[in-house]
């Protein structure tokens, strides 16, 4: 067995710890993992393929990328990389691309669409290679840029689940770095070696302005108090119900039998806690 490097070990507890959070694998699972090229998609398939050798249960894995048609896009860089370190990988060709390119000459917002469309061959594939699920690398700071993003701009307290059954219940999302920081996957996967390939979308890279302003929010709070992202993190593994205005949670405002009041008595004993 070859010598973990500190940063490899952290994360690879991290991401431990959230598998066993949240139940996001299971034995005899067969896992897809999201492989866009970025720095976030090769750390989470290194890590899984490093704890995959060591768990005390039997998963494998395949990465599949989604080649949205861009004639720069580096998919032979993707596919030697795979092949050097042994793992199974597809490499999906689509138009996608065309899509967004018409729809950028309208100066509309690209990205959300562009996700969805991705995430729909991702569920297509899924079925045909037999994967009961599809890991995504979203991160610590995905989590809290977007309970900050529908906080600020969309009117809705919600940021992503680290494990969802898609609409059909045909597909399982898991998005075991949810624990892992953005910074903490960048290193990795220069450490690593692994090679960064830009999607090459002419928006690629290009956040919008709010997100822009929430990731300097964010950066800003963290020096001044450091862990502020970590308590951000906190908050959503102990949500408060009664102590909210959604009236579907609890319409009469006096629900002291509810679900939501058990959830608020028992949440100091099941706070996530974050390994540092």
């Amino acid at each position: 067995m070859s010598h973990r490097s500190p940063l490899e070990a952290r994360i690879s507890k991290k991401t431990t710890k959230a598998i066993t959070d949240f139940n996001l694998i299971e034995d005899g699972d067969r896992i897809m993992v999201g492989l866009s090229g970025g720095k976030d998609s090769w750390a989470l398939l290194q890590t899984l393929d490093n704890l995959r050798k060591r768990a005390p249960i039997r998963f494998s894995l395949i990465a599949v990328n989604v080649d949205s048609g861009y004639k720069d896009f580096k998919h032979g860089a993707i596919a030697k990389a795979c092949e050097e370190r042994g793992w199974e990988y597809r490499i999906e060709h689509t138009s996608i691309g065309d899509v967004m390119d018409d729809l950028l000459e309208a100066n509309a917002t690209p990205c959300s669409l562009c996700a969805r469309l991705r995430r729909g061959v991702l569920y297509r594939i899924a079925t045909e290679v037999g994967a009961t699920k599809i890991a995504l690398g979203h991160h610590l700071d995905d989590f809290v840029e977007t309970l900050l993003l529908n906080l600020f701009f969309a009117g809705a307290l919600k940021a992503m689940p680290a494990r969802l059954v898609s609409d059909n219940g045909e597909h399982v999302v898991i998005r075991p770095f949810v624990y892992v920081g953005e910074d903490e996957a960048r290193l990795y996967c220069k450490e690593a070696g692994l090679p960064i390939i830009g999607c090459c979308c002419p928006a690629c890279g290009d956040l919008s302005l709010q997100r822009q302003r929430v990731k300097r929010l964010i950066l800003d709070l963290e020096r001044e108090h450091s862990g502020v992202k970590q308590s951000m993190l906190k908050a959503l593994g102990n949500v408060m119900p009664r102590h909210l205005l959604d009236m579907r949670l609890n319409p009469s405002g006096e629900l002291r039998d509810s679900a939501a009041l058990r959830l608020e008595e028992e949440a100091p004993s099941t706070l996530i806690q974050i390994q540092h």
